[in-house]
């Protein structure tokens, strides 16, 4: 993980060894809540292993909103930075390694972070690229059909497709299970 992090903002070595020292490792089975929706978030986690669905209740229907996978951080942004309600709940889909931190560790090193310009941009730079990720599902639903939402997830992230159970990745796509068999069914049957 800190491989990962390190190659990814470079940290001054101060800094690194205090966000090291931050972190706790956790090794959590499937099907583990770690933020339930209306509750607040006090801590954010990356992940070395595994898979984790970000989801909340439409009227008793669980619908998954997000997936994040290895080498992800994560949290409810809004919950976590400014203290409101979660709007959604984190669970894992698989046996997953976590490492966690909470808010206050996590709020001195941003401090350290915002003041070195090319770390402060990079580190704004992954927050976006998550508000992308979410702009981007949420146009899907606007600009095209539910075949091809899931051809594009096929081709952009198709570890979701091998590892996530259908009736997540059903969810995630606004559709049934049932509907999902078909569109699958009519792909593979275009293909031959």
């Amino acid at each position: 993980m800190f491989e990962h992090l390190k190659n990814r903002f470079p940290f001054p070595k101060e800094t690194c060894e205090k966000f090291t020292r931050s972190f706790q490792r956790m090794e959590v089975p499937a099907k583990t809540t770690l933020l339930k929706e209306d509750e607040v978030s006090l801590n954010a986690y990356f992940i070395e292993k595994g898979i984790v669905r970000a989801w909340y209740n439409n009227d008793g229907k669980d619908v998954t909103f997000q997936f994040f996978m290895e080498n992800t951080m994560f949290s409810s942004l809004e919950s976590f930075r400014k203290g409101l309600p979660s709007m959604v709940s984190f669970e894992t889909i698989e046996p997953c390694v976590l490492w966690q931190i909470d808010k206050a560790s996590l709020d001195s090193i941003l401090e350290e972070i915002y003041e070195i310009p090319e770390l402060r941009s990079k580190f704004m730079d992954s927050v976006f690229e998550r508000v992308f990720d979410y702009m981007k599902h949420f146009f899907s639903f606007i600009k095209n059909t539910p075949q091809q939402r899931y051809i594009d997830l096929s081709q952009q992230k198709p570890e979701i497709i091998k590892r996530v159970p259908q009736h997540y990745i059903a969810s995630y796509l606004g559709i049934t299970t049932v509907h999902l068999s078909r569109i699958k069914s009519k792909i593979l049957k275009d293909r031959l």
